[in-house]
C-alpha cells in the first residue's frame, strides 16, 4: 500500500458523523500534510451555510478479489472511489494461482501507482486443492517472504478447511507463520457448524465470509469469529445475514468478495450502507461495519475522522441516500460529482497460457448403454454452493449430449497450463437454448470453463478463449454451430484481467452478459456463476480439469451413478 500525501492545507465544513462518540454535529476539519490536524465541532445544524452535507469515514471492502472485477488494481480504484470507497482488504489468490508470487507482486506494483489504500494478503491456498491444476504453488516459505519482504497485511482466506480440521502440517505452518508475525488470518468455512466450526476457529482463524444462513453465522460468532456479510456479483448473502448489523455490530463487516466491472460502475460498499439504513439499522452501527471494524481488525492505515488520522473521508448528501459527493484519500480529492479524479496509468501484461485448440470430439462423453443415470451439478442463482442431482439421459450414437429441453447442459473445464483432455460433466439451471458461453475466470485455478448446448459450440467457445490467451466469450449459435458468431472480451493480464479503461470494460461486459441471457439464461450473473462451478472448496458438486468432484466428501466422484 502506498502513502501519498497532499502537501496543501485546506479546511472543510459539514455535519461530522462521529462514529466514536456516536454523534452528528457541525464541524470544521483542518487538513495539513494529508492528515486531520484539527477538528472544531460547533452548534451549526444541517442546512446552515456550508453545513448542507455530511462528513463520514470512507468505506472499506473487507474482503475482495480485485481480479474478479476483470480490472487491474489501478482501474478498480478509479471506479471504487466514486462510490466512497477508500480502501480494500484484497486477497490476490486469483492471480497467484496463475503466476504465483510474481502475480502477487504485479498487483502490489500496479496498486502503488494510484492513491487508493489497497491492503493485500498473502494467499494461503495456491493451489486451492490438490485435485486441480493451477499455474503455480505458493509455499509457507513464500508466505513468510511476502510478509517480511513485501509487507502484506494478513493471511488470506484459508480455503482448505479440511486441512485445518485435520491439522495438516503445511496448512498449520502457514497459520503459525502468520501468528508469529502478528498477522490476522482470514477464514473460508462454508457450512461448518458446532464442533467443526469451533475446531476451525481454534486453529487461529478470525473471520469468515462464506456464511449463507444466519444460524451458521451465529454459531461462529459465539466462538469469537467475525462475520463478513457478502453481497457480490454472484454470491448474495445480505438478506440472510443483515440482522447481525444490529445484533452484533462490533463483529460484522461488509464485503463484495467478487465484483464484476458493470456492477462496480453502479455501486460498491455504499449499497450496503443505503440498504441497511433503509431497513432500520442504526446509522452508527451500519457505518461501523462499513469502515471502523475492518480498519481496526486488520490494523489498516486508513483514517477514521479523528485528529491525527489520515484524511480519508467522504462527503455525502444525506444519511438516507448516501450519495457520494466527494471522496478524499490522504487529503487528496480523488472523486467528485460522480466522476473519478484518478488518472489512468499504463499497466503491463503478464500471463501464463499453454494449451492447444480443442476439437468437438474432445468433449464427447461415450457410454456403452442406451441410457445412463448421471450426476448433475445444480447451479443456484446468487449462491456459490451447488447441489448434486441425478438425471437419466439417453445416449445418442453412443454418447451423452446436452439435453436442452430439460436444461441439462454439458459443461467442461480445460487445463490452460498444459495439453490434457478436457474434463466434462453436466449442469442444470444455465438455461441456454443454443450456443455456449466460456470464460478463463474459473476459480481458483483459472482454467477454461464453458457450458454449451452442443460439442461444436463448446469447442468454438473454448478455442476463442485460447486464441485470446484469456477472456470471456459468447457463441451465439444462430448459424450452423460449427461456424457460429463468437463475441470475446479479451483478458490479457494473467488471462483474468485487462488493463483497459474500467468503464469501457464494464460496458463490454454488460453487452456479453446480455448476449448470454439472450441465449436463454435466466441467471442474474451467468458468467460469475460459471466462474464458481470449478471452485472445489465450496460444496457440493463441482468440476475441475481432473474430473467431477464432491465438495461435501472432498473426493472425486464418477459421472455415472452406479445402479
Amino acid at each position: 500500500m502506498q502513502t501519498r500525501t497532499n502537501t496543501e492545507s485546506f479546511r472543510i465544513t459539514g455535519m461530522l458523523v462521529n462514529l466514536h462518540t456516536r454523534t452528528v454535529r457541525g464541524a470544521e476539519l483542518f487538513i495539513e500534510q494529508g492528515k486531520i490536524a484539527e477538528i472544531r465541532e460547533n452548534e451549526h445544524q444541517y442546512g446552515d451555510s456550508g453545513y448542507d452535507r455530511y462528513l463520514l469515514p470512507g468505506y472499506v471492502d473487507a474482503h475482495v478479489h480485485v481480479e474478479s472485477s476483470m480490472l487491474v488494481p489501478s482501474e478498480f480504484a478509479r471506479m471504487a472511489v466514486v462510490h466512497g470507497s477508500v480502501g480494500t482488504v484484497s486477497d490476490p489468490h486469483e492471480i497467484a494461482n496463475v503466476l504465483g508470487v510474481a502475480g502477487v507482486r504485479y498487483m502490489l506494483e500496479n496498486a502503488a501507482l494510484v492513491p487508493f489504500k489497497f491492503n493485500f494478503g498473502a494467499p494461503s491456498c495456491v493451489p486451492a486443492t490438490s485435485f486441480e491444476t493451477a499455474g503455480a504453488v505458493v509455499t509457507a516459505a513464500d508466505i513468510r517472504e511476502l510478509f517480511e519482504k513485501d509487507g502484506l497485511k494478513y493471511l488470506s482466506e484459508m480455503m482448505n478447511f479440511p486441512g485445518v480440521l485435520f491439522r495438516d502440517e503445511e496448512v498449520m505452518e502457514k497459520i503459525r507463520i502468520a501468528h508469529e508475525l502478528k498477522k490476522p488470518v482470514d477464514g473460508h468455512a462454508p457450512g461448518l457448524r458446532a464442533d467443526k466450526a469451533q475446531s476451525y476457529i481454534e486453529a487461529g482463524i478470525h473471520t469468515d465470509h462464506e456464511c449463507f444462513t444466519l444460524e451458521e453465522a451465529l454459531d461462529k460468532v459465539q466462538f469469537g469469529m467475525k462475520i463478513l456479510i457478502r453481497e457480490g456479483s454472484a454470491a448474495k448473502n445480505y438478506n440472510a445475514l443483515q440482522s447481525l448489523i444490529s445484533s452484533h455490530p462490533t463483529m460484522t463487516m461488509f464485503c463484495s468478495d467478487d465484483k464484476h466491472p458493470n456492477d462496480l460502475a453502479v455501486s460498491h460498499i455504499d449499497e450496503f450502507v443505503r440498504r441497511s439504513v433503509a431497513l432500520g439499522h442504526n446509522v452508527f452501527d451500519v457505518l461501523r461495519c462499513a469502515s471502523v471494524n475492518p480498519v481496526e481488525h486488520y490494523g489498516l492505515e486508513i483514517g477514521l475522522l479523528r485528529r491525527g488520522d489520515w484524511a480519508d473521508f467522504i462527503v455525502v448528501d444525506n444519511l438516507r441516500d448516501f450519495k457520494t459527493q466527494q471522496t478524499y484519500i490522504n487529503g487528496v480529492c480523488v472523486a467528485e460529482g460522480g466522476k473519478t479524479l484518478i488518472p489512468r496509468v499504463e499497466a503491463g501484461i503478464l500471463n501464463n497460457f499453454n494449451c492447444a485448440p480443442k476439437k468437438a470430439e474432445d468433449f464427447r462423453v461415450a457410454v456403452s448403454s442406451e441410457s445412463a443415470s448421471i450426476r448433475v451439478i445444480e447451479a443456484l442463482d446468487g449462491q456459490l454452493i451447488t447441489n448434486e442431482i441425478h438425471h437419466t439421459m439417453r445416449a445418442v450414437n453412443g454418447s451423452l449430449e446436452s439435453d436442452v429441453a430439460n436444461d441439462i447442459l454439458k459443461m467442461t473445464v480445460v487445463n490452460r497450463y498444459a495439453n490434457t483432455p478436457p474434463a466434462v460433466c453436466f449442469i442444470k439451471n444455465f438455461g441456454l437454448k443454443r450456443g455456449a458461453i466460456a470464460s478463463c475466470v474459473g476459480h481458483d485455478s483459472h482454467n477454461i470453463i464453458a457450458v454449451g448446448t452442443s460439442d461444436d459450440a463448446l469447442a468454438e467457445a473454448v478455442n476463442a478463449i485460447i486464441a485470446a490467451q484469456g477472456g470471456i466469450c459468447v457463441v451465439n449459435g444462430n448459424t450452423a454451430e460449427a461456424n457460429a458468431k463468437v463475441d470475446v472480451l479479451p483478458l490479457p493480464v494473467a488471462g483474468i484481467m485487462t488493463n483497459a479503461d474500467g468503464y469501457t470494460v464494464g460496458e463490454a461486459y454488460s453487452q456479453l452478459d446480455a448476449k448470454a441471457k439472450a441465449l436463454g439464461s435466466s441467471l442474474g450473473a451467468p458468467f460469475m456463476t460459471l466462474s464458481f462451478m470449478a471452485l472445489l472448496v465450496i460444496p457440493d458438486l463441482k468440476l475441475s480439469d481432473k474430473g467431477l468432484f464432491s465438495g461435501a466428501k472432498f473426493v472425486f466422484t464418477p459421472l455415472v451413478v452406479e445402479a
